[in-house]
């Protein structure tokens, strides 16, 4: 058995791809694909569940052939990881992906840009690639089309840009805001690409899609961050919130008494979308300074939670920067995975626990100290205390594989 998967693009076919249709004792595709490219009185399947197909394919003798018809480049969010994964080997004739299309359409490098598959991950995740990173290629299907990403990027400074039917008699291409974007109609199929600046130039890339995440470094000193004296969560208090947070790439973390955004600004780093929730108009100043000087786009929303927290799109995780027991009651049911909280204070402890509870978490804490060195140039090396603190993690029992 050969099968090999060749990609339609609307153009000519790939070098040799008619030839071994018209060897095919059995084509696959899409009912489109298979009126204009299958031979004349071939065996043919349509591809709508996979899995028909797929035991069409199997079921093929040592001698007969197989061809799969697939839209674009078939092994990036194609077939052929499908094929693959049933054990069907085959060999690819690709044609342009609509990724491809779609910037070179726009005339931009894409090297910088990453791309997500809303059908596969889900438009919670897309979403928040969308709100983390400078520039997002979304590709939509399943009911997850350009108006759907354009509702949950409302608030957010994006530009979108839409292809549909990029290689058809329907293409076109429109750049367009999410609030205009979410009250249209779009042809599909249709791509998406998402971007902070459309004009700015990406820099120079090794990595496609970006540096890579985590970063280098995190938990970072708190002299990285403009800050007032005695309101920043210190550099070992963090690494511990960052672990119990789990930011990452589709995540969305809310920091609530976000003050200088260390929280916010660490996790934006590691890949996740992050609102940070402030009220001081200098901190906020400091924050907005901060998310820049780190290269990360947090969205700061000015205003006393929990009031300002109405409207906000679910988190994922939730980190409770100020002790006020109704901020952490409304964060703790807003259905975020994860709520992480820090205490001075020794008789906050059990309530704000028994509120974690009561909101259907599992809650674990733990009280740190830490002693930092420093050299002293009449003494040598010596220990300076960071005042204790205990930290409270939440999470939801559902949460084992998330």
């Amino acid at each position: 058995m050969a099968v090999t998967v060749i990609g339609i693009d609307g153009g000519p076919l790939p070098e040799g791809a008619t030839e071994v249709l018209n060897s095919a004792a059995l084509v696959v595709g899409a009912p489109p694909h298979l009126r204009e490219h299958a031979p004349e009185g071939a065996r043919t399947v349509e591809l709508g569940s996979f899995g028909p197909a797929l035991n069409a394919l199997s079921a093929l003798t040592a001698s007969e052939t197989g061809v799969v018809l697939a839209s674009g480049d078939p092994g990036y969010f194609g077939a052929v990881r499908a094929l693959r994964d049933k054990g069907v080997r085959c060999s690819v004739m690709p044609a342009l992906s609509s990724v491809q299309r779609l910037l070179a359409r726009m005339g931009r490098s894409w090297e910088d840009t990453s791309v997500v598959s809303a059908r596969i991950g889900g438009l919670h995740r897309a979403l928040n690639v969308c709100r983390a990173r400078s520039a997002v290629v979304v590709l939509t299907g399943g009911g997850i089309g350009p108006a759907q990403l354009a509702s949950g990027l409302r608030g957010w400074r994006r530009t979108m840009i839409v292809g549909e039917d990029l290689g058809g008699e329907h293409e076109r291409v429109t750049t367009v805001d999410p609030e205009e974007a979410a009250e249209r109609s779009w042809f599909e199929p249709n791509i998406v690409c998402c971007l902070d600046d459309p004009d700015a130039v990406p820099d120079r890339n090794w990595h496609s899609g970006g540096e890579p995440t985590p970063p280098r470094r995190w938990a970072l000193p708190e002299e990285e961050f403009s800050h007032r004296e005695g309101t920043i969560t210190s550099a070992e208090v963090r690494a511990l919130a960052l672990a119990r947070l789990r930011p990452r790439p589709g995540a969305l973390v809310w920091d609530v008494g976000a003050g200088s955004g260390s929280v916010a600004v660490e996790c934006a780093r590691m890949g996740a979308a992050c609102v940070a929730v402030e009220s001081d108009e200098a901190q906020v100043v400091r924050l907005v300074s901060n998310a820049a000087a780190h290269g990360v786009d947090v969205r700061v929303e000015e205003g006393a939670a929990p009031a300002v927290l109405r409207g906000l799109a679910k988190p994922d995780s939730v980190f409770v920067g100020i002790d006020d027991a109704e901020v952490l009651t409304a964060c703790a049911h807003v259905g975020a995975t994860r709520v992480v909280l820090v205490l001075s204070a020794l008789d906050r402890i059990g309530a704000s626990r028994d509120v974690l509870r009561n909101a259907g978490y599992h809650v674990e804490g733990v009280q740190l100290s830490a002693n930092r060195m420093f050299t002293s140039d009449e003494q040598g090396p010596r220990l300076s205390a960071v005042e204790p603190v205990v930290l409270l993690s939440a999470e939801l029992p559902t949460a084992e594989n998330e």
